[in-house]
């Protein structure tokens, strides 16, 4: 049977490339609406500001439930500590900047007031993707340095592995 989607498993991984690609995205639009505090700008970045918290929220989650499920090495408890305490931090500042940007939209009509909370903004937005830069230079390490979330030939099942994957792409029995 042909899937056509399935989750990567482990989802975590997957998840959190999604609010680092969207927030620095949204930090870019917000330097942008400085500049450009009406029209369409400002509904960008609160767009991506939005969805950037929603995707950090998200990561959050699949990261705590597949910390439960993976190996823990030893050494890592500080760098996984690290790793979830930067993970909150961008949450938050994600829904700062996120309440900051909406607020901008709202105002469009005051220019002088819509540039102002649009330099907040746009200051806030260097704090989350400070945020972001650490959350991942944490969680490369864990990978990286620890091996956290790796999998190895061995931990897939003798009849199925990842090269059988492949098989269905050259016409083999699958």
């Amino acid at each position: 049977m042909l899937t056509v989607f399935t989750l990567p498993t482990p989802l975590h991984p997957a998840v959190v490339h999604f609010p680092i690609v969207i927030l620095l995205l949204g930090a870019a639009a917000a330097w942008v609406m400085v500049f450009r505090p009406t029209g369409m700008w400002p509904r960008i970045a609160a767009a991506c500001f939005i969805l950037g918290a929603l995707g950090a929220v998200a990561a959050g989650q699949t990261g705590e439930e597949e910390a439960e499920s993976v190996k823990k090495p030893w050494g890592s408890k500080g760098v996984r500590e690290a790793h979830e305490e930067w993970a909150e931090r961008t949450q938050v500042a994600a829904g700062v900047v996120a309440v900051l940007a909406i607020a901008v939209v709202g105002v469009q009509r005051w220019p002088k007031v819509a540039r102002g909370i649009a330099i907040v903004t746009a200051v806030g937005s260097l704090g989350s993707t400070w945020c972001v830069i650490e959350t991942g230079h944490y969680g490369g390490l864990l990978v990286y340095r620890y091996g956290m979330g790796i999998r190895s030939a061995a931990d897939f099942p003798a009849e199925k592995t990842p090269a059988d994957h492949h098989r269905w792409w050259r016409g083999d029995d699958y």
